[in-house]
């Protein structure tokens, strides 16, 4: 039987090699738990199986499953890619760097969620009355209104 490895590094994500594949593979970015599980399941690998006794075969499948997945459309995380039209899977560097030319895309044709996005408030139409508060200002406090209040006593003579 081979060793178990200690760390497994896997779509440049290092994980520890005690983890089951399905948990372990949780750990890329992009990668959901139903993503995992079904991957597991297409691969015909036990989800509980450590990742530290896969072999470098079995790890280049999961990797290349992963970059070009054959799940219907609706369990991708891009849809739709408003560049090529078509329905993607990206994970890792590619997901930030989509999500940030997306909201670059947004500020520059000036819709409201750029806007929203430029000011740092929310987008979603959240309140902001008590939520988001960026200056840690709260109105008057009790103690100061106290002392306001009282008049100072009168000096006898």
């Amino acid at each position: 039987m081979a060793e178990t490895r200690k760390i497994i590094r896997l779509l440049s994500t290092d994980i520890d090699g005690n983890l089951g594949l399905q948990r372990a593979m949780r750990k890329i970015k992009g990668v959901s738990f139903m993503f995992s599980r079904n991957t597991c399941i297409s691969l015909g690998l036990d989800g509980k199986r450590k990742v530290g006794t896969l072999n470098d075969e079995e790890l280049k499948r999961v990797e290349s499953f992963v970059k070009n997945p054959t799940f219907p459309q609706w369990m991708l995380n891009r849809r739709k890619d408003s560049e090529t039209g078509k329905d993607l899977h990206i994970v890792m560097s590619d997901l930030e760097l989509k999500k940030r030319e997306d909201i670059n895309l947004l500020r520059r044709i000036k819709s409201y969620k750029g806007a929203r996005h430029e000011l740092g408030q929310p987008v979603r139409g959240q309140r902001t009355r008590s939520s988001f508060r960026t200056q840690k200002t709260v109105g008057v406090s009790k103690k100061a209104l106290r002392s306001a209040a009282k008049p100072a006593p009168a000096e006898k003579k």
